[in-house]
């Protein structure tokens, strides 16, 4: 069972800047991609970045490129995102995930392994 522990959420003022982590167990070949969602209050979890473990293929909504950047260390097993230039709609519970599958990465259903979520304000 593969396991996803985020950490890095907090509150930040408008501009500035976040790094979420996400630490991964139990990571083999069989874990092939990671992604980020968001979830805001009374609206549907929604993409935000994903990358794949070996080949460093990425993928970005358009609400985040260029601001954003989602990130590995192989040898941490863990997967990072760094945000910069936050806004107050960037404001969610993010989420990281897993999968075993190379199909619908930009997805909520292409993900087999979910994390527990860390809170991202901004705000002044």
């Amino acid at each position: 069972q593969v396991q996803l522990v985020e950490s890095g959420g907090g509150l930040v003022q408008p501009g500035g800047s976040l790094r979420l982590s996400c630490v991964v167990s139990k990571r083999t070949l069989s874990t092939y991609a990671m992604g980020w969602f968001r979830q805001a209050p009374g609206k549907e979890r929604e993409f935000v970045a994903a990358l794949t473990w070996s080949g460093g293929i990425v993928f970005y909504s358009e609400a985040v490129r260029g601001r954003f950047t989602i990130s590995r260390d192989n040898s941490k097993n863990t997967g990072y995102l760094q945000m910069q230039s936050l806004k107050p709609e960037d404001t969610a519970v993010y989420y990281c995930a897993g999968t075993n599958r190379m199909v619908r990465l930009t997805t909520n259903e292409g993900y087999d392994y979910w994390g527990q979520g860390t809170q991202v304000t901004v705000s002044s």
